[in-house]
């Protein structure tokens, strides 16, 4: 069958962001004095985090399912995974193919109630909190245990997402709005990913 010119994007990676290496001076459209220019510019030196073209990182732009594990798979040097994924909608072209199967062997990729992985899925924070969470795990990273009461929405942390966002929160990977709220269903930005990712890089002492 023949691929669409949509599939062949999103085989490559281009439709979501993450294929075409750059300097991080190079973006124009992240500042030098954005709060997260260092950030972008260590993952994408680093090889973890591209950019969505050769002069552009697309700060704002919101992440997907499929990205967080390629840039989680990326950080543990692209390891080959033993098989495929199990997912359905998971196929071996797709860019995120090799992480996603890797990272379901790991324990840290998990499907979605019926039981596709949702690769194109825009992540929400509390998803986030629990891949990062289960690649801590994976990593031997110390696990933290943020208070997440302290947080106006607290009520509104999913029960399987709990003890995740409260690591993420302990650990900084994942802070509050300025209003105090989590927004645990809320998007991730391409921006924070790269801070998250620095600080993964970088685990705090002390």
């Amino acid at each position: 069958m023949k691929r669409t010119v949509c599939a062949w994007l999103l085989a490559l990676g281009l439709a979501v962001g993450t294929a075409l290496p750059a300097s991080a001076a190079a973006f124009s459209d992240v500042a030098s004095n954005a709060w997260y220019a260092q950030a972008v510019g260590e993952v994408s030196d680093a090889g973890i985090m591209n950019g969505t073209s050769s002069t552009t990182f697309s700060p704002e732009e919101q992440v997907t399912r499929g990205m967080v594990m390629a840039v989680l798979w990326r950080l543990s040097g692209s390891p080959a995974p033993a098989a495929s994924s199990t997912f359905p909608d998971v196929e071996d072209w797709y860019y995120y193919a090799d992480a996603v199967a890797w990272a379901q062997e790991m324990g840290i990729a998990s499907g979605l109630g019926d039981g596709t992985f949702g690769g194109g899925s825009i992540v929400t924070r509390e998803q986030l909190s629990v891949f990062l969470y289960r690649y801590s795990q994976y990593a031997g990273q110390e696990l933290a245990s943020g208070v997440l009461d302290l947080y106006n929405d607290v009520d509104s942390v999913q029960s399987w997402a709990r003890e995740g966002m409260a690591h993420a929160v302990g650990a900084g990977l994942i802070t509050g709005t300025d209003e105090g709220n989590l927004e645990p269903a809320g998007p991730a930005t391409r921006a924070q990913l790269a801070v998250i990712l620095q600080r993964l890089m970088i685990p705090a002492v002390g």
